[in-house]
């Protein structure tokens, strides 16, 4: 499955690579259009799109593969994006996005006497009078979590293990200094 798939490329990857069923939603009609007319292009049987919420979809972990790229830091609900992931995925989730400076350090939590250890934190970003551009929010609230909160949610919301992957020295430079992480979860 590929979660907000935008114009599909990493779906049609997959369906072209043999995958048995191939799942590409997104929010967007425009980009469930792109998708389908590559569909009928490629001719791939195998590639289905729906357009869809990634919080409207049913909890069945009937997919050996969820891809969430460029999303979750376009939402202001980013923990429920990543519960709705782990609910969709039978064996591993890879997830990019862009991330924020981790902080770190302990918190009062109600009175000096009791503290809480920080597992991360959120940058809000602001996307308001951009909802319009394909690439934005939705909403325009977005939060974008540190790489140590993403690792410390993911194993929050029922992953067995989660881990940043490697970035070539050729990669994206976003992803080469930090700014962006690439991670793999599984179930």
């Amino acid at each position: 499955m590929d979660i907000a798939c935008h114009q599909g490329y990493y779906a049609i990857q997959l369906a072209r690579a043999g995958f048995g069923r191939v799942d590409a939603t997104d929010v967007r009609q425009e980009h469930i259009d792109d998708v389908d007319l590559l569909r009928r292009i490629y001719a791939l049987d195998n590639l289905h799109t729906r357009r869809a919420d990634v919080f409207e979809m049913q909890n069945r972990a009937d997919h050996d593969l969820v891809l969430m790229f460029g999303l979750l830091y376009h939402l202001e609900n980013p923990v429920g994006a990543l519960r709705k992931a782990r609910a969709l995925t039978r064996r591993a989730c890879v997830i990019e996005t862009q991330v924020v400076p981790h902080l770190s350090g302990m918190v009062d939590w109600g009175s000096y006497e009791y503290v809480r250890p920080l597992k991360g934190c959120f940058g809000i970003i602001d996307e308001i009078d951009e909802t319009h551009a394909p690439e934005a929010s939705v909403t325009g609230v977005c939060l974008a979590p540190s790489t140590e909160g993403l690792l410390w949610l993911l194993h929050a919301v029922g992953f067995r293990h989660a881990e940043v992957l490697p970035v070539p020295d050729d990669g994206y430079e976003q992803l080469r200094h930090g700014k962006r992480v690439m991670v793999a979860a599984r179930v």
